[in-house]
């Protein structure tokens, strides 16, 4: 701003700011030349990449576990269904390793609460001497089934399998026309299958609490894919989440 000064005569007259050759520039040095503070996610992506290699880690030892309980089953008493559980539990741990990494995940505490139920169940399950249920041709052709589910839903998904809610790719082939969860449908179906050849108070609780996480781990999913117009899209075009007429 312009200040008076007193001349000699005792006039006021206005004094002009020095000019720099900023201003005659018409720069702001001050707001011009200000870069926007820098955020540094390094920490954040390290962060990430410890906890991802922590779960790796974690499915890799809990597989590891259940696979001496149901081999030794298998040795001593020669019951397939523990094994084709097994089997499909195996695909797990070799998507795990080698998926995609996501456009978009939800680290959210309900997320990872319903995965981490979602996965403990199984890999903790022990084999019985208890009668099945039903006879154990029955439990075989079931656990058969479901796993050839798990293995057609996991060739369609290809890498964009994970265990966390993330958005990997949009996947509307193969047997997603039929469900947009298939693999969860034939975790189901192994999953009933055990608990028939294997009827004990110690699997029943393990495997309902780990399926009942499992239909709401696909609800918490589709509110991740669902800011993708192409999974809206899929949705109008495939109705069933994971059971045919029932959910």
């Amino acid at each position: 701003m312009k200040s008076l000064l007193l001349s000699g005569r005792g006039a006021a007259v206005a004094a002009e700011p020095p000019v720099t050759a900023a201003g005659a520039l018409g720069i702001d040095l001050e707001l011009g030349t200000q870069a926007p503070p820098q955020t540094d996610d390094r920490p954040k992506a390290q962060e990430r990449d410890l906890a991802d290699s922590g779960a790796r880690i974690l499915i890799i030892a809990l597989f590891s576990f259940m696979a001496v309980n149901i081999g030794t089953d298998f040795l001593a008493t020669g019951r397939l269904t523990g094994l084709l559980l097994l089997a499909s539990e195996a695909l797990v741990v070799v998507f795990t390793v080698f998926r995609r990494s996501p456009a978009a995940v939800d680290r959210s505490v309900r997320a990872r609460a319903l995965t981490a139920l979602s996965l403990l169940g199984p890999p903790l399950v022990r084999p019985s001497m208890v009668s099945p249920i039903t006879p154990d041709v029955v439990t075989v052709v079931l656990s058969a089934l479901g796993l050839l589910i798990v293995i057609g839903g996991k060739l369609s998904l290809g890498r964009s399998f994970g265990l966390m809610p993330a958005n990997r790719g949009i996947v509307s082939t193969g047997l997603y026309r039929l469900v947009r969860h298939p693999i969860y449908l034939g975790y189901l179906i192994t999953h009933f299958a055990f608990v028939a050849a294997n009827p004990t108070v110690w699997n029943i609780v393990l495997l309902l609490t780990a399926d009942i996480a499992l239909l709401a781990r696909a609800v918490c999913e589709e509110g991740t894919l669902a800011h993708d117009e192409a999974y809206r899209s899929y949705q109008t075009r495939v109705r069933w989440r994971v059971v045919p007429g029932f959910f």
